[in-house]
């Protein structure tokens, strides 16, 4: 890089407040904007633009004007919807997968069967279109019983039915809402990990690994929802499995992005479980994964925004540095979030201190102050030298607040403490 960069990022929520946080920290790059970011991105000094991150030609017009040397996308639905070949078609350089890459994301069948094809570990499975067969073939699965929404659903698509009168509930339910495709997984046991990779053909360099807590409430107990906090590193997760998950699955998922012609330019995230038979894929994402972009990026020590430069300019990529601290963010999410989230609820002040970072995600702005907009509203994050201390940072910042219809887990982290 010489001459500095103007960036666009595509998206609104928390994960891309982080991304917009860690491209301005390189030395490299004049302006950040961010379609259509929200009111308290604007708030910390980001130039958000309403530019909705589904219509492509506003977004590329907007490149166009502003000489924006390239855009990154954070959320999966405009990756799914083409937005990569859209650019691409008229010369705009961009980084996210293309439209048939983002299957991976968008089809949850696409994506087994990819796996299946590679040789890549992951659950027993059927497909179904129709509710009838897929409840006469509930005879063949031993409960409990995954069932997915084949297509996106913003993290919420997942059901784990402890009996088969419930899986059948849940499945003629399912597609009297519409699903056209379900897939049925048998389930698997073990913790969960969250491994990115970000990919430029055969190169390919792996981020921090981070954990998850999808359900919402404490002890893993209540519906699934996009995530209720996260933490980096993982120390409970030994070498020798970390380099299986590396053997068993990033190399030969990469071997065969690469066989089959995907052509594949972004971030994959995947979603690990760690079972007796060693690790397995519960899915594949093709961006990056929100809340834990949060706890990741705040330990590079590499530059992200030249990482992702270089790969656009095909230069190969410096193996990734990571400093030696600890990062752990709690959502904080709206009342009845996931199920029907209350808006409107006026926030108080954030006071960013030393070692804790605010990432805003569902809010709106009135008469200078911020108020929840439904959803995940926040991630409070800290940064410290051990899970522990980053913990009891992010609790105590947390606990002092004065909040009104919102909620959000006490016990992020306690998984790495035991």
């Amino acid at each position: 890089m010489s001459k500095k960069l103007n960036l666009l990022v595509v998206g609104s929520g928390g994960r891309e407040h982080a991304i917009c946080k860690s491209f301005s920290k390189s030395q490299k790059i004049a302006n950040i904007y961010c379609a259509p970011g929200n009111s308290g991105m604007e708030s910390a000094g980001i130039n958000t633009i309403n530019i909705s991150e589904l219509d492509f030609r506003a977004l590329a017009d907007f490149v166009v004007e502003k000489q924006i040397d390239w855009t990154f996308v954070g959320p999966e639905d405009a990756l799914v919807a083409g937005i990569t070949d859209y650019f691409e078609e008229r010369g705009l350089a961009i980084f996210g997968p293309n439209k048939f890459a983002a299957q991976l994301e968008g089809s949850k069948d696409f994506a087994l069967k990819f796996m299946i094809k590679h040789g890549i570990p992951t659950a027993d499975y059927q497909t179904f279109q129709d509710a009838e067969e897929a409840n006469t073939a509930l005879k063949d699965f031993v409960t409990p019983i995954v069932i997915k929404a084949d297509g996106l659903a913003a993290g919420k698509g997942v059901t784990i039915a402890k009996s088969k009168e419930e899986a059948q509930i849940v499945i003629s339910k399912m597609f009297k809402n519409g699903e056209k495709q379900i897939v049925l997984e048998e389930f698997l046991n073990g913790p969960e990990y969250s491994l990115f990779v970000v990919v430029n053909g055969n190169d390919f360099q792996i981020l921090p690994m981070a954990q998850d807590h999808k359900r919402a409430y404490d002890n893993d107990e209540g519906p699934n929802t996009g995530g209720m906090g996260a933490y980096s590193p993982v120390p409970q997760l030994s070498d020798e499995d970390y380099q299986k998950m590396i053997s068993k699955v990033v190399a030969p998922s990469i071997a065969g992005l690469n066989k089959d012609n995907f052509d594949y330019h972004g971030i994959l995230y995947i979603g690990l479980i760690l079972t007796n038979q060693g690790p397995k894929v519960i899915e594949y994402n093709v961006r990056l994964g929100d809340p834990e972009t949060q706890v990741v990026l705040p330990r590079l020590e590499s530059d992200f925004a030249e990482l992702i430069d270089n790969c656009l300019n095909g230069v190969k990529m410096q193996q990734i540095k990571v400093n030696s601290k600890a990062c752990l963010g709690i959502v904080l999410a709206a009342k009845g979030y996931p199920n029907s989230p209350i808006k409107g609820q006026a926030l108080p002040h954030f006071d960013e201190e030393e070692g804790i970072s605010i990432d805003y995600a569902n809010v709106i702005a009135k008469n200078g102050r911020l108020y929840g907009n439904g959803g995940r509203i926040l991630s409070i994050v800290a940064l410290q030298d051990t899970i522990n201390n980053a913990q009891l940072k992010a609790r105590k910042y947390i606990s002092a607040l004065e909040l009104d219809d919102c909620y959000y887990r006490n016990d992020i982290g306690n998984k790495a403490l035991k």
